[in-house]
């Protein structure tokens, strides 16, 4: 692996001529993530369910050697997805699944799906799918600690929460699904025999407008408080899935932050559960996202762009 020791944005190869897609990307480590790659010279298109927000974001890099475009996609709506991925012309580098929400009240996407799995894995999932024969480089999908959260496993008996929602076991789940997602797309990369890679990351705790929609008003206040003593900001919280889109890793590699606990740091490789690192359970979630989105991964002839 590349020598993550004190590495920051400033330390990304040149990246003039390649082409990333960022979901998620007007405010946040979204942002953060478009600034610095924009900074390197890359193209990078910012994949936000606002455009005119994603606009006023793009407005506010600075110093970019590359160059920014804004187009719509809608996470929680797989028409939205679709949309997105058929207006695709051309290669595309990497894909940086970036967008999510957490912890928010319950909901449903306008698919019917529980919002947190929705958005966060499920609209992921069908993006990659629908992208997978334009990608030439990797896949990088951006986790969380909380995949760790006690007893966290995938509810294949109700996906959903109904009748028992909970918003962090929810968005936990979300998040373990991310790194599921991860590991079983490396594994049909592989099998088919193609050079793109699957990574994933996480920002350790980093001061987004994420925590702001919190269901409960007491982890919002609390959340406040603890960005403002213990998380680092956005684009130091942007660095773990800068390390993994740019630097020479090996398939269904995670990073995250070095410091105590994962909260803050430097970029370096970081473990995962066993409930995520399971390929079992990978490759059914995998099946059982193929039925809920009707996306599927692409036969072997796309994939390797033939």
């Amino acid at each position: 692996m590349a020598n993550s020791s004190k590495w920051n944005a400033s330390d990304i190869p040149d990246q003039t001529g390649r082409r990333y897609v960022v979901t998620g990307a007007n405010s946040g480590l979204g942002i953060a993530t478009v600034e610095a790659l924009a900074r390197a010279g890359a193209h990078v298109v910012l994949a936000v369910r606002d455009p005119q927000r994603g606009e006023a974001a793009a407005a506010t890099v600075r110093g970019a050697k590359g160059t920014l475009e804004v187009r719509r996609l809608d996470l929680a709506d797989l028409a939205s997805v679709r949309e997105f991925a058929a207006g695709w012309e051309g290669g595309l580098d990497v894909l940086v699944n970036n967008a999510g929400v957490m912890n928010v009240p319950e909901g449903a996407t306008k698919d019917g799906f529980e919002t947190q799995f929705g958005t966060n894995h499920l609209g992921h999932f069908a993006l990659t799918n629908l992208l997978l024969p334009q990608i030439t480089d990797r896949v990088v999908t951006v986790a969380s600690g909380m995949h760790k959260y006690p007893g966290n496993r995938i509810r294949f008996e109700n996906l959903d929460f109904k009748g028992e929602y909970h918003p962090i076991r929810a968005y936990a789940q979300s998040k373990l699904a991310n790194l599921l997602f991860t590991l079983e797309l490396q594994r049909r990369l592989t099998l088919a025999g193609s050079p793109v890679r699957a990574l994933a990351a996480h920002p350790g705790y980093a001061a987004t407008g994420l925590q702001s929609h919190d269901a409960s008003a007491v982890r919002r206040a609390l959340m406040v408080l603890g960005n403002k003593v213990i998380a680092q900001d956005s684009r130091a919280g942007a660095l773990p899935t800068l390390f993994a889109a740019t630097m020479d890793l090996p398939g269904a590699s995670y990073l995250g932050p070095d410091g105590f606990a994962e909260n803050r740091g430097h970029p370096t490789l970081v473990g995962r559960t066993p409930a995520a690192s399971d390929p079992v359970t990978a490759a059914r979630l995998w099946t059982e996202s193929e039925k809920l989105t009707g996306t599927a991964f692409p036969t072997l002839d796309a994939v390797n762009g033939l």
